[in-house]
């Protein structure tokens, strides 16, 4: 599932193409994705003008002027397509289709129909079931040490879960978090209500930084992702440990202690760390 860097590179992507502009032409395919459309969908859309965008976690808001928002979600394997209107057809498994007044087309491709689209009044976005329950931007302002600190105290389940449960912190996934252990020498097997002081000090930073560098490499082509102008993300050059399992650790290659990245299995998931480096 496309993580936080890929949800910014599409929404950047489509922001580009769509802010400001009206939607001239809209197609739904289907009657569901993961959930059924809205009624008259493509009928709210045609000819309503696009204002701005928003992420909020791994979700995208299209806002629109009437005082409505679409909520998108790309679920496993989503993307969106984007080229000039009469060049680019119908992809296979396309289901919704937008064009805009000055000649792009953008169609939501989802083969496993695991994304969603919806409709929400844009001023109780924080309202809609999907986004209420959802933790800190991690990279706002208002994610702190402190603010982590708090959300942490008293679970007793492994870091490496904790990280991923939305309630805590908006937006990572496996591989972000799998990242930013190993940039803050965090163990992913570390008990989260111990992860405090210094070392929730370090992890903080790490995971704005972590997030920063992937979003600025475009976001990591996994599977089935690709950036709205079909081009691919690059930060998975640039992982540290996810997907390294044997190779040797970048922090102490050498080291006779060293055996190098290890992968284990944690709630099903893959881990990557270095237990050396990682406590």
């Amino acid at each position: 599932m496309p993580e936080l860097p890929e949800v910014e590179t599409v929404m950047r992507g489509l922001q580009r193409r769509l802010e400001g502009h009206i939607l001239v032409r809209a197609v739904a395919r289907r009657p569901d994705l993961r959930w059924p459309l809205p009624p008259g969908l493509a009928e709210r859309l045609t000819n309503a003008r696009v204002t701005g965008f928003r992420r909020r976690g791994k979700y995208i808001l299209m806002r629109l002027a009437d005082g409505w928002s679409v909520l998108l979600h790309l679920g496993m394997s989503g993307r969106m397509v984007i080229g000039a209107a009469g060049t680019n057809g119908v992809a296979q498994h396309e289901h919704l289709e937008l064009e805009t007044d000055d000649g792009w087309r953008i169609g939501f491709v989802d083969p496993r129909r695991f994304g969603s689209v919806d409709l929400v009044e844009t001023a109780h976005e924080d309202s809609h079931r999907l986004l209420a329950a959802l933790g800190p931007e991690p990279l706002e302002d208002g994610f702190s040490a402190a603010v982590l600190d708090r959300a942490l105290a008293g679970k007793k389940t492994p870091i490496k879960a904790a990280l991923l449960d939305q309630t805590i912190v908006a937006g990572l996934g496996n591989i972000y978090v799998c990242e930013a252990l190993f940039r803050a020498g965090i163990s992913p097997r570390r008990l989260a209500n111990t992860v405090v002081g210094g070392r929730v000090a370090r992890l903080v930073p790490a995971i704005k930084e972590t997030l920063r560098d992937a979003i600025a490499a475009g976001g990591s082509s996994l599977r089935d992702y690709v950036q709205p102008d079909g081009a691919l993300g690059y930060f998975q050059h640039a992982w540290r440990v996810y997907g390294r399992e044997g190779d040797p650790c970048p922090v102490c290659p050498g080291k006779p202690a060293c055996k190098g990245v290890r992968r284990i299995v944690q709630s099903g998931r893959s881990t990557f760390y270095c237990p050396r480096t990682q406590r």
